[in-house]
C-alpha cells in the first residue's frame, strides 16, 4: 500500500471515481466507486472543466507516463533511470519517491489510457492539459531522443486529451532546434506574412502564459516558463532571420 504524501495528496479531487479513480485504489488497496467525474451541464453533455487540483495534475502525469514506458511490453530499468532524473529535476526528490512507487505499482497493471484521457480531457482545463504534453514529451526524451512510436502515442494521447495538432506540433517543436521548428512552435509556416507571425505569436503567448498554470505549483509553473521562454527564443529567431521590427 502506499502512503501518500504532501505531494500526491494536494487536490486529488479528479481521481475519486472513473479509470483514474480505479487505479487509485489500487494504490492504496481500497476499492473506489466507480463514481461520475465528468462535469455535466443539464442537457446531459461535458460541461466546463473545473480548475484541477495539484495532485490532480501530478497523478495523472504519473499515470500517463507509466502507460508510454509501457507502450512497448515492458518498462526498461534505463527507462525508469531517465523518468527518475526527469522527476527530480522538475519537482525534487520527494515528489520523484513518491511517483516511483506509484510507476512501480502500475507497472504490473493495465492501464485504460482511452479511458483516463477521456477522464483528464473533461476534468482538467486545456493550460493544464497542454502543460501535461509538454511533459511527457520532456519524459519521452529524457534519453536524448524521441522514437517515432513514441511520437504516435503522444499524438495518439494529445489527441485523446483534446488538444489541437496546432498545439501537439508547437511542443514536438520545442525539443528540435532549427528555423523550421520555430515556425512549428507558432504554429505556423515559413511562407507566413510578417502579420501573420506577429498574430500568431501573440496567441501562442496568451495561450501558454505560465499564470494559467500557477494554481498547480511553482514547480509546474516553472516549467509553464520554460515553455514560454521558447515561444519567445522562436518569435526573436523568426524575426531575425526574416528582418522583422
Amino acid at each position: 500500500m502506499i502512503k501518500f504524501g504532501k505531494w500526491i495528496g494536494a487536490g486529488l479531487g479528479l481521481a475519486l471515481g472513473g479509470p483514474l479513480g480505479g487505479l487509485l485504489g489500487l494504490l492504496i488497496g481500497n476499492a473506489i466507486d466507480n463514481i461520475q467525474t465528468e462535469p455535466l451541464n443539464s442537457n446531459g453533455t461535458p460541461g466546463t472543466p473545473p480548475v484541477s487540483g495539484r495532485g490532480d495534475f501530478l497523478f495523472s502525469l504519473t499515470v500517463l507516463a507509466t502507460a508510454i514506458m509501457k507502450a512497448d511490453g515492458r518498462i526498461m530499468r534505463s527507462e525508469l533511470d531517465y523518468v527518475k532524473e526527469f522527476l527530480k529535476h522538475n519537482f525534487g526528490l520527494e515528489a520523484t519517491r513518491e511517483a516511483m512507487n506509484i510507476i512501480k505499482k502500475l507497472s504490473t497493471h493495465e492501464i485504460p489510457l482511452a479511458d483516463v484521457c477521456n477522464q483528464i480531457r473533461y476534468n482538467m482545463d486545456i493550460a493544464a492539459r497542454t502543460q501535461l504534453l509538454y511533459f511527457l514529451f520532456g519524459i519521452a526524451k529524457a534519453d536524448n531522443a524521441v522514437s517515432d512510436p513514441e511520437i504516435r502515442l503522444l499524438e495518439n494521447i494529445s489527441d485523446m486529451l483534446g488538444i489541437n495538432r496546432t498545439s501537439f506540433n508547437s511542443i514536438k517543436s520545442m525539443y528540435y532546434d532549427d528555423l523550421e521548428s520555430a515556425y512549428q512552435i507558432l504554429g505556423i509556416t515559413s511562407t507566413a506574412t510578417p502579420e501573420e507571425i506577429k498574430k500568431a505569436y501573440r496567441k501562442m503567448a496568451l495561450e501558454n502564459h505560465p499564470d494559467k498554470v500557477g494554481h498547480l505549483g511553482e514547480d509546474i509553473r516553472k516549467a509553464a516558463e520554460e515553455k514560454f521562454t521558447q515561444i519567445n527564443v522562436a518569435y526573436e529567431k523568426i524575426k531575425k532571420q526574416r528582418n522583422i521590427n
